[in-house]
């Protein structure tokens, strides 16, 4: 007797051991499910609002790259900038040889007016020598030169006049290769580039503005006047 009530209240306590087991496990199974359910009821939002995002990025960037530009665009547009660089550059480079070039033409005008011109200054001093040959030879009256008056004592004076005249001659020769050269304007138009009017007198029997004396003669060195000739004008008006 006392046998079975132990093993029914043996049993009994193993019911509700059991039973209890199967309540906590219950319940623990709901503690976990809730945060799950609601997991499962959230993400769908979260992903929802994820998509969303890389959807604005995604127009954005489209919209920075040109609006979806096609790759024929795009390599049009870098083909046109390409183009005017090009350009740009073919025109630096023409203004740069055409600078080089009037560089050396300058260059080579001013080397050749040094060469003309180095002896300008010596020149300058040279040309009071040739007046005094001159002026010299201007004091023998032409009368005196000529064969049937000239006597013994004059043939003297003949031969120091021929002897200035061809020294004169010989040395005008020498100056002319080197580019300097005597002029004498008598009888032309009055030329206040390359004449010096001393004085202006009237005369019927020639033109207006004529040079009609020569007081000294001019020189030009390669072309440029070194110094003008002294002279006089006719002014008839």
């Amino acid at each position: 007797m006392l046998r079975q009530s132990i093993s029914a209240t043996s049993r009994a306590l193993r019911s509700t051991a059991r039973l209890g087991t199967q309540r906590q496990t219950i319940a623990l199974a709901q503690s976990y499910q809730t945060p799950f359910a609601a997991a499962q009821t959230i993400a769908p939002r979260a992903r929802w609002y994820s998509s969303e995002t890389d959807a604005a990025k995604k127009n954005g960037e489209d919209a920075k790259n040109g609006e979806g530009e096609s790759p024929e665009a795009a390599l049009k547009t870098q083909l046109e900038t390409k183009d005017a660089e090009i350009r740009d550059l073919k025109d630096r480079y023409l203004r740069s040889v055409a600078d080089f070039r009037n560089l050396q033409d300058r260059t080579q005008r001013e080397m050749k007016a040094a060469r003309d011109f180095a002896i300008q200054k010596f020149a300058k001093d040279l040309v009071e020598s040739v007046d005094n040959f001159d002026r010299a030879l201007s004091m023998v009256p032409p009368e005196k030169l000529k064969a049937d008056q000239t006597s013994e004592h004059q043939q003297d004076l003949v031969n120091l006049y021929d002897g200035l005249k061809m020294t004169e001659t010989i040395l005008l020769q020498t100056l002319g290769k080197h580019g300097l050269v005597r002029f004498d304007p008598d009888g032309e138009v009055f030329n206040p580039n390359e004449h010096e009017a001393t004085f202006m007198t009237p005369m019927q029997d020639k033109e207006h503005n004529t040079v009609f004396n020569t007081q000294q003669k001019g020189f030009k060195l390669n072309g440029r006047v070194l110094r003008p000739a002294k002279v006089g004008v006719v002014k008839n008006k």
